[in-house]
């Protein structure tokens, strides 16, 4: 018998269970069981919308700027996981880097160079003020854009301004920078 999760997957594929294989829902389906068993439901809350938030955006980027979308949808789900899972957020980017590996192991999701990669844009997601790998930038801003999207009426964070009005130009978006 399907579980409640495994339905709603179904569901958002249009009932079709073959497309429930791929890397990035093999990935959810883990993330997704570590988030169900979360005893706070408002960060239970805030785990989805952040890291399933920051996945579509993830892909969205990449996609613009010619970067691998599967890895950087996966990138967003993994990126602040280890957050939510030990309630947390102290050396976040770190501690999220050393569990997107095991993860990505125990699940033998990526190859060797895809989880460098992977790991490389976790670890450097905090680093806002410095550019790293154009992968790497992926996820930084697509965290960005999260976080200042979640509700367009909250005030853009101020270390976030930069940033934040330089996809607003890249995607030729006007009117919201602040």
């Amino acid at each position: 018998m399907e579980n409640h999760i495994e339905k709603i997957q179904k569901y958002l594929h249009n009932g079709r269970a073959e497309d429930m294989e791929n890397r990035i829902e093999r990935l959810r389906k883990y993330i997704d069981d570590i988030l169900l068993y979360m005893k706070d439901t408002q960060e239970r809350r805030c785990g989805y919308l952040h890291l399933y938030g920051v996945s579509q955006a993830c892909a969205m980027i990449a996609l613009k700027r010619n970067q691998d979308v599967e890895l950087a949808a996966m990138a967003g789900m993994l990126h602040d996981l280890h957050s939510y899972k030990a309630m947390n957020t102290e050396n976040h980017a770190e501690h999220g880097a050393v569990l997107a590996r095991q993860i990505l192991e125990e699940l033998s999701l990526t190859t060797d160079n895809e989880t460098d990669l992977l790991c490389s844009a976790i670890r450097n997601h905090s680093s806002k003020a410095t550019t790293h790998s154009a992968f790497d930038e992926v996820l930084k801003d697509a965290d960005v854009l999260q976080h200042c999207l979640y509700n367009p009426l909250f005030p853009v964070m101020e270390h976030e301004k930069c940033r934040f009005q330089n996809l607003l130009t890249e995607f030729g978006i006007f009117g919201r920078g602040e």
